[in-house]
């Protein structure tokens, strides 16, 4: 049996079907002609046989003139027009579809090229940036810089005098950043400005940069040095020492960024360099005005002490980290019972200090910094006068290397005693910043009882002839970017304070920091506040925001707290010391909140205030 057979058998009804349609198309056909053919008998007369009716017309056309075959009905003329609708339906006009069709085919081509034309060009500058997977925004920086002029700082610019000076440092980028292909985010294209190049990517996946421009008194580049720095930061601060008042310096950044670096010294290999930090700086320089015509006449002694403050405890760190005492006298100052202070006649047995206080520093590994400083570092030098009854403080020279402050992202993996860490951290840096805003302001009131830090610098904070220097450090890569940001807010914060001195320019960008006080804040307030109660208000507003994240990390240290409590492996009495300690810091806090809520309240009704 055929395969035609076989088919014919399996699908017989669709072939009789396609042959029943065939015949009713011929049989359509065929009545059609039929039809025709019946018009064309009607013509003919019912008298007339067909054969002479066929010889009268072709007589008819044979008989008729010339003029007549331009007849339209004429066998010429239909033809003549068959042939021109044969012609006329092979030249018919595209319809709209098609050229739609042939539109996107030829955008379809073009796009292709394009596409290609671009790949290739990604892959040649891939080549030469050796496989960046941040070239994008790589070329993105690199476009934007020629578009700004660059005047660095000088090691011969002035220095200008500042009650609060808030300086940012950059540090080159590491030999880890470099094996990772990251980019420098950081440009300073002046001396007292910063832009910082926040990479984005909208939904689209287009990549984008985000260009935030900061000002500060001063901006230091990945090139300048310790002594440069040093300059324009501690330096003018030792006249203050001589002067009766107090002056402190600190270092503020992220774990990595160059605290240490800065004010101890640097690293060649795993040895410290003590001379090049501020701390040596100063001694130096505080043992060259000592050694004067001026200060060599007065009986004038200079001691330093070290120590730590780790939580919520103080330890020397001359003394073998041994735990000291905090206390205010009756004079409402406050001692450090038991500090260890140690008479020095030279540099040399200040770097000795300090080398011997570094080494006992505590430090931890997290997943921002492999050696992170857990604790903030105070180096003091206190200059005394002798007389007859005994000493008395000159002045006092604070210099402090701040733990690193952290995101709470950067300590989801450690352990539970390191995330305690990094809340008492930031609880400090923040109670850090509010003392600092009030000395700015000139306030009567300092919330110095926020946290171990203020307290014992309250002195510091609440004298009439203090002065402070903040020296914030930043990383440049582009995985430190929310770092530096953050870092960068807090410092342009603190600069904010002096704006009444008219120290800052005007063109000041304050990025996004969820200050209460800001701007945004108080733009909703009645205009016929007055500036009285407006910086009440503001006042209300920090100590709610300080209570509220004392709050959280209250809850958080409770839980610990009582976890060690049913532990029995844990010593209760440090357990109990420690929640003792908790509590008490807690009061602090509520009581300075309870100043400000009581002394607004009171100007409301004073002013019997309505909203």
């Amino acid at each position: 049996m055929t395969f035609q057979t076989l088919t014919r058998r399996m699908f017989s009804y669709l072939i009789s079907s396609k042959a029943q349609d065939e015949r009713d198309q011929v049989s359509k056909l065929s009545d059609e002609a039929g039809n025709h053919n019946e018009q064309l008998n009607n013509t003919v007369p019912p008298f007339a046989t067909r054969s002479r009716s066929k010889t009268m017309i072709v007589d008819r056309l044979q008989a008729s003139p010339k003029s007549h075959s331009s007849s339209p009905h004429s066998p010429q003329c239909v033809r003549r027009s068959l042939n021109c609708h044969r012609n006329e339906s092979m030249h018919i006009p595209k319809s709209k579809a098609v050229r739609e069709i042939a539109l996107i085919a030829k955008n379809r081509n073009e796009r292709r090229q394009r596409n290609a034309d671009s790949k290739a060009i990604k892959e040649a500058l891939i080549k030469m940036e050796g496989d960046n997977p941040n070239w994008e925004f790589l070329k993105m920086i690199k476009e934007y810089k020629t578009t700004l002029d660059f005047h660095p700082l000088r090691s011969t610019d002035p220095v200008v005098d500042h009650q609060i000076t808030v300086c940012v440092r950059k540090r080159p980028l590491n030999a880890k950043e470099l094996n990772k292909n990251e980019i420098d985010v950081i440009t300073i294209p002046q001396r007292d400005r910063l832009i910082l190049h926040e990479p984005k990517q909208k939904v689209d996946l287009t990549k984008y940069l985000d260009n935030l421009n900061f000002r500060f008194d001063y901006v230091f580049d990945d090139t300048v040095s310790n002594e440069m720095v040093y300059r324009f930061t501690a330096q003018p601060l030792i006249r203050t020492v001589f002067e009766g008042g107090r002056a402190t310096c600190f270092a503020y950044g992220q774990t990595g960024s160059g605290k240490t670096h800065t004010m101890g010294g640097e690293f060649k290999g795993k040895t410290q360099n003590f001379a090049s930090g501020i701390y040596g700086l100063v001694a130096v320089d505080i043992f060259k005005l000592l050694a004067t015509p001026t200060y060599r006449q007065m009986n004038l002694a200079l001691s330093a002490s070290f120590f730590e403050i780790y939580g919520n405890f103080v330890y020397d760190l001359l003394a073998k980290r041994k735990r000291l005492k905090v206390w205010e006298d009756g004079n409402q100052k406050v001692q450090i019972v038991d500090l260890t202070e140690i008479v020095v006649k030279n540099v040399e047995q200040v770097l000795e200090i300090i080398q011997k206080g570094s080494n006992q520093r505590t430090s931890a590994q997290t997943s921002a910094n492999l050696s992170s400083s857990r604790s903030h570092a105070v180096f003091q030098i206190v200059l005394r006068e002798i007389v007859a009854g005994g000493k008395r403080v000159v002045g006092t020279f604070s210099l402090i290397d701040l733990a690193g402050n952290e995101r709470g992202a950067d300590t989801f993996k450690s352990n539970r005693l390191t995330r305690i860490e990094g809340a008492v951290i930031n609880r400090s840096l923040l109670a850090l910043k509010e003392c600092i805003r009030a000395l700015g302001k000139k306030e009567t009131h300092c919330p110095f009882r926020g946290s171990k830090l203020t307290q014992i610098l309250r002195d510091s904070f609440i004298g009439e002839n203090s002065r402070t220097c903040m020296i914030a450090l930043i990383s440049p890569g582009v995985s430190s970017c929310e770092h530096t940001l953050n870092t960068l807010r807090y410092a342009d914060r603190v600069k904010e304070l002096a704006v009444g001195e008219g120290d800052l320019c005007p063109e000041h960008d304050f990025g996004n920091d969820s200050d209460p006080c800001s701007d945004d804040s108080t733009a909703s307030s009645s205009p016929d506040e007055n500036p009285e109660l407006v910086d009440q208000f503001c006042q209300v507003l920090q100590t709610h925001q300080v209570i509220m994240k004392q709050c959280v990390e209250l809850h958080k240290m409770a839980m610990d707290s009582y976890d060690n409590l049913q532990d029995p492996s844990c010593s209760k009495m440090d357990v109990a010391r420690f929640w003792k300690k908790l509590l008490e810091d807690t009061v602090d806090v509520h009581k300075d909140a309870l100043v400000h809520a009581t002394s607004y309240y009171d100007l409301l009704c004073k002013k019997k205030w309505k909203y």
